[in-house]
């Protein structure tokens, strides 16, 4: 065996490993998950029932429920957090502003936090005598305190706000990784024509940024399909099922209710159809030809 064979040998075994483990643990659950999508039953007593639980979804209220829940919050939060992301990664990027590692890493920081720590904290601020109506009430700007966990409107708009500030900083991450690579020549040949700061962002880090927005708007609007930890901890999907998200009734059928995994997988596939479709318009949209 010659020394380019030997070499080959070895790195397709470093490959392989990895390959073993990928199937192991991703494709494997993902194929057994779609087959008990076409069964049901109590615990693991499952049954055949072809696609039963796919035409359940159309007549199931609580789905229903949950998947306009989960729009609600991607059609409001995922614009609104890019929209964010994108204008404080502008604002950072000035040459003229200082401490900008200290507001950087600040902006940053909630992304690397505890997810049911911060839903924990955000619980305790929103509540009827937390410190958010605690201000709001000596500001005087309301009479009475909102019930920012027990109303089913300001119930999303605390879900919303608390996913707003954990994943604005990630994206602006991103934002400005792309934005240091734009040369400042652009810019200044723009403003030697006379371009406002507002045709400069429009016309030039818009569309040098596309391929990052494209990315962080699909990446968003996943992990908005598949939110659970801010609304379990916060409302626990309360009140009734104001909050509940898709990701959630998928926990309920398997652990709360009585379990019904092969419709919890359903659930499941249905939010990767979703994520599917939402990807390929997203695609479409920016003029992505691959997509």
């Amino acid at each position: 065996m010659n020394i380019k064979t030997r070499t080959n040998a070895v790195s397709w075994s470093f490959i392989a490993v990895a390959v073993i483990m990928i199937c192991a643990f991703y494709f494997y659950p993902m194929i057994q998950a779609l087959i008990m999508s076409f069964q049901s039953g109590t615990g693991t007593n499952l049954s055949f029932v072809g696609i039963d639980n796919y035409t359940r979804l159309f007549t199931d209220s609580t789905f229903k429920t949950t998947l306009t829940n989960t729009f609600i919050y991607l059609i409001v939060q995922v614009p609104l957090m890019i929209l964010l992301a994108l204008f404080i990664s502008v604002l950072l990027n000035d040459k003229n502003l200082k401490l900008k590692g200290f507001f950087r890493t600040a902006i940053f920081l909630p992304a690397v936090t505890s997810l049911v720590a911060y839903s924990v904290i955000f619980k305790y601020l929103f509540g009827a005598d937390g410190l958010i109506n605690v201000m709001l009430l000596k500001l005087h700007l309301i009479s009475v305190p909102i019930q920012w966990i027990t109303d089913p409107f300001w119930a999303k708009i605390t879900i919303i706000i608390a996913i707003t500030w954990r994943w604005t900083g990630y994206n602006m991450i991103f934002y400005l990784s792309a934005l240091q690579n734009i040369d400042n020549s652009i810019y200044e040949a723009a403003r030697i024509d006379g371009a406002s700061a507002f045709k400069q962002f429009s016309k030039i880090t818009v569309p040098l940024l596309k391929p990052i927005i494209l990315f962080t708007s699909i990446t968003s609007t996943i992990g908005t399909l598949q939110l659970f930890d801010e609304v379990m901890n916060i409302t626990k999907g309360g009140p009734g099922n104001a909050t509940m998200t898709l990701s959630q009734y998928i926990y309920n059928l398997s652990f709360k209710y009585t379990p019904d995994f092969g419709y919890a997988a359903t659930v499941s596939y249905a939010i990767v159809i979703l994520i599917v479709i939402f990807s390929v318009l997203q695609f479409k949209m920016a003029g992505d030809k691959n997509g």
